[in-house]
């Protein structure tokens, strides 16, 4: 069974970092497309950014693009989220999601959830 546990959440200052773990496990992912999303109170669920675990090339909202980092560690089965610059608009519950979409960027094309980890940023 997948399981996917994130950490790294917490309370930063705007223009501060912070570096999002997303913990895989159940399975090999090679095969599988690896992404963030997050939701602020009152709004929808957005992408954040993604990757193919195979490829590892990276695909990122144009609000996060230049300000936050997805990368994967193969060996420890783990993607990772470094979150630079932050802004008090990237306050939200992070969640980290594995699935076979075709698309990186859409939610509904993945079949896997984690818990989600908050992200609180001070201004």
């Amino acid at each position: 069974q997948v399981r996917l546990v994130e950490s790294g959440g917490g309370l930063v200052q705007a223009g501060g970092s912070l570096r999002l773990s997303c913990a895989a496990s159940g399975r090999t992912f090679s095969g599988y497309v690896m992404g963030w999303f997050r939701q602020a109170p009152g709004k929808e669920r957005e992408f954040v950014a993604g990757l193919r675990w195979s490829s590892g090339i990276p695909y990122y909202a144009d609000s996060v693009k230049g300000r936050f980092t997805i990368s994967r560690d193969n060996a420890k089965n783990t993607v990772y989220l470094v979150m630079d610059k932050l802004k008090p608009e990237d306050t939200a519950v992070y969640y980290c999601a594995a699935g076979f979409s075709p698309t990186v960027t859409l939610s509904s094309g993945y079949n896997y959830w984690g818990q989600g980890t908050q992200v609180t940023v001070s201004s």
